[in-house]
């Protein structure tokens, strides 16, 4: 059975939506849940559902991570906090993976510290799913976890995107699309420009420039992701 660690304390209205997910997610999916935080306030919360025979288990964790917590010091300063809790099960193989809908800079950099990267990828990133007019999904990479990439890291994030999408979506061969402001390859300044030079020679399935509206139409971008090179 897959096990997932959710930070329960992590959401703006926390812990009544994680924990009537999870509640769903034991139910309906067959998953086995550990909610992690705040012990009395997440047993009071569970109290308002029936999980009687579902494989629901608290974890207690005594600090919380806010909104307004700096990522950086509040993984300094709060070591028991949900968020570490939950990383730790996974570092620990009691949790096969977490999630959290907290402070997002905070959940990142918990996960990279104590669970770590490969030695390929210099720096982590966030992929959002679309569907698009074709009933197929886009994957759009990255859409905030970083403010300046050099080539390098959008090459990874390329690379990253690829084996996500086949893992997630069962895609043999998904496309990979640079966004630009066009699909010329000439178009772009000079980061976009370096990064299409390099994914062309990569071990992908490359179909060069794409622009926004590929996103959500799916002409370009019908199962496949795309790399956000942002300028």
């Amino acid at each position: 059975m897959i096990t997932i660690a959710v930070d329960a304390m992590g959401g703006d209205h926390a812990p009544r939506p994680e924990v009537e997910g999870s509640v769903l997610a034991a139910r309906e999916l067959g998953v086995r849940v550990l909610l992690v935080g705040q012990t009395n306030v997440v047993k009071s919360e569970l109290a308002r559902h029936d999980w009687r025979g579902l494989p629901l288990e608290v974890v207690a964790a005594s600090e919380v991570i806010t909104m307004n917590d700096h990522p950086a010091q509040a993984f300094r300063r709060k070591k028991d906090s949900s968020v570490h809790v939950a990383a730790r099960l996974v570092r620990e193989a009691k949790a096969h993976g977490l999630v959290s809908a907290g402070n997002t800079g905070a959940v990142m950099t918990v996960a990279r510290f104590l669970l770590g990267t490969l030695e390929s990828v210099d720096r982590v990133a966030l992929a959002a799913p679309f569907p698009n007019a074709k009933a197929g999904v886009s994957v759009l990479l990255d859409v905030g976890a970083n403010v300046d990439s050099k080539p390098e890291h959008l090459v990874q994030f390329a690379v990253m995107g690829e084996m996500y999408y086949r893992a997630t979506f069962g895609h043999r061969r998904p496309r990979v699309g640079l966004l630009s402001i066009g699909e010329e390859e000439t178009k772009g300044n000079e980061l976009t420009r370096e990064v299409h030079e390099r994914l062309k020679r990569a071990h992908l399935h490359y179909v060069g420039n794409v622009e926004g509206g590929d996103l959500f139409s799916g002409d370009v971008a019908r199962l496949s992701w795309e790399c956000a090179a942002f300028a």
